[in-house]
């Protein structure tokens, strides 16, 4: 059944699918869609054109939805899209996109997104993301499937943040991070593979082999970098998840690829 609290505030126009919860003093604007079985608790606000999917779970004080924190927005009807499944606690900040990005926030299904994470104007998350407590993306930014971004973290506008990626706490991410990849630092390096992430998602003993090889070989010191993707495609052009590293390096972008340490420390 669906079950709204007296105190709440339903604009007219706003679209409530069956078994919706909505608790004391949130605020749900006209132009909102809340799919079925999303729960609400109390001082929610959802306002903007936002789509909510099914099963979403929104927690006190989640500002979701308002107009994005960038001075070139001028109120055009852009949209922010969020999966089914998505739990978002406290505090959180999602806005929608603006005319520079597509007109488009789109967060995918089953993430999570811990006490006073930010999602900015134009970011496209993958499924099953989690951006753990005060950890907070600009406008623009992509995340890719599974990714992890740690507590206290902030990633620069336009990054990309590839599958299966981890981010350390307290980081900083000014540059594209591979998929796979392990980042952490306060102006973050890259630290090698997420090896745990991908053993918990019961990655082959020959995959995980194969990709720490490509690894290894992409970012040596020796040759250039195409030269080096050329080597790695030689050797793994059959294998997915090397080529999905390799398709992401080449991949046009305003970011530099997030390198390691060198030897010498530069």
């Amino acid at each position: 059944m669906t079950a709204i609290h007296p105190t709440a505030v339903i604009e007219d126009g706003a679209e409530i699918g069956a078994d919706v919860k909505i608790g004391p003093y949130s605020i749900i604007g006209a132009d909102v869609s809340l799919g079925d079985g999303v729960h609400l608790h109390s001082h929610v606000v959802v306002g903007g054109r936002t789509n909510i999917g099914s099963e979403t779970e929104i927690f006190p004080f989640a500002s979701i939805g308002l107009a994005p924190q960038d001075l070139k927005y001028s109120g055009e009807e852009s949209k922010l899209i969020i999966g089914s499944r998505v739990r978002i606690r406290e505090h959180v900040t999602m806005n929608p996109g603006t005319e520079g990005g597509g007109l488009l926030t789109k967060v995918g299904d089953d993430c999570l997104f811990m006490v006073g994470s930010h999602v900015a104007h134009d970011c496209i998350v993958g499924n099953n993301v989690i951006l753990a407590n005060n950890a907070t993306i600009a406008g623009h930014v992509h995340v890719g499937d599974f990714a992890i971004i740690g507590g206290l973290s902030g990633v620069h506008q336009f990054v990309r943040i590839g599958a299966h990626s981890m981010i350390g706490g307290m980081s900083g991410i000014e540059q594209d991070l591979i998929p796979y990849g392990s980042a952490m630092g306060d102006r973050a390096r890259l630290r090698g593979l997420n090896l745990i992430g991908l053993q918990r998602r019961d990655f082959s003993r020959d995959e995980i082999h194969n990709l720490r090889t490509a690894y290894r070989l992409l970012f040596a010191q020796e040759g250039t970098m195409e030269e080096r993707i050329e080597d790695v495609i030689k050797l793994y052009s059959e294998h997915e998840g090397v080529m999905e590293v390799v398709n992401f390096v080449r991949e046009e972008s305003s970011r530099a690829i997030l390198q390691p340490k060198t030897v010498n420390g530069a």
